[in-house]
């Protein structure tokens, strides 16, 4: 393909992408109630006492706030809803630059995407209760939790959004091997140097910044490391 053809057909794929986000958004949009349920549930659960026997309820002080949010978590929903669609595109937009035997891999690229960034959601979900102890606690009796619905939310949502994408790292590793762009010979040299990089991305993009998400984010991505190493070697026989 010529620049202006690649072009074009990034133009495609992007469109394609973005409509399908809109249309997962909308039914997102549609299904609040059951969802919100859902994710106010952890909170629920840790606030919990006599006083609160379903758990203290979310707040919010801004009129608009309520409807904020609801595009928020809408928005968020919409790109895991639409995930398939956007890891399709993807692998589409790269695969005429690939060889026949590494195009084959397309549905697998898919499925095993799709499947670890629902694995990645579930432990971040997992986590949560853990983390929200630990955030809600770590200031002593004196201070009172009263969270917003806006600030939660958000939260949540950035958890399974991050602990997904991190989810995707085998994904990316095994990508750049089938480029040649990375040997396995190389990720078994850097083993150390990945381990320190792990650790500063799982610092950096875990949204709650407490321990307990920090390590479960860091333990998962290292065995990825490993597993991709073994993929790799794998391929090349």
């Amino acid at each position: 393909m010529t620049l202006v053809e690649h072009l074009t057909e990034l133009r495609r794929r992007v469109i394609v992408s973005l409509v399908a986000v809109a249309v997962g958004a909308v039914v997102v949009f549609f299904l609040w109630n059951p969802i919100i349920g859902v994710l106010t549930g952890p909170y629920r659960d840790v606030t919990h006492s006599a006083q609160y026997p379903h758990g203290r309820p979310l707040i919010f002080t801004d009129p608009l706030e309520a409807f904020i949010v609801r595009i928020k978590v809408a928005t968020y929903g919409g790109i895991v809803v639409a995930l398939p669609v956007l890891l399709w595109q993807l692998w589409r937009f790269v695969t005429p630059g690939l060889y026949p035997r590494e195009k084959r891999y397309a549905v697998p690229f898919v499925v095993a995407s799709i499947l670890l960034f629902l694995l990645g959601g579930v432990v971040a979900w997992l986590t949560l209760p853990k983390a929200l102890g630990f955030l809600l606690g770590v200031g002593g009796k004196d201070l009172e939790p009263l969270l917003s619905a806006g600030r939660y939310l958000s939260l949540v949502s950035l958890m399974i959004v991050a602990f997904g994408a991190a989810f995707e790292f085998p994904i990316l590793l095994v990508f750049l091997l089938m480029a040649r762009v990375l040997t396995t010979r190389t990720l078994r040299k850097y083993r150390r140097h990945a381990i320190v990089g792990i650790a500063i991305f799982a610092g950096v993009i875990t949204p709650s910044q407490d321990p307990y998400s920090l390590f479960l984010m860091m333990i998962p991505m290292y065995l990825f490391y490993e597993a991709a190493i073994v993929v790799g070697r794998a391929m090349q026989r």
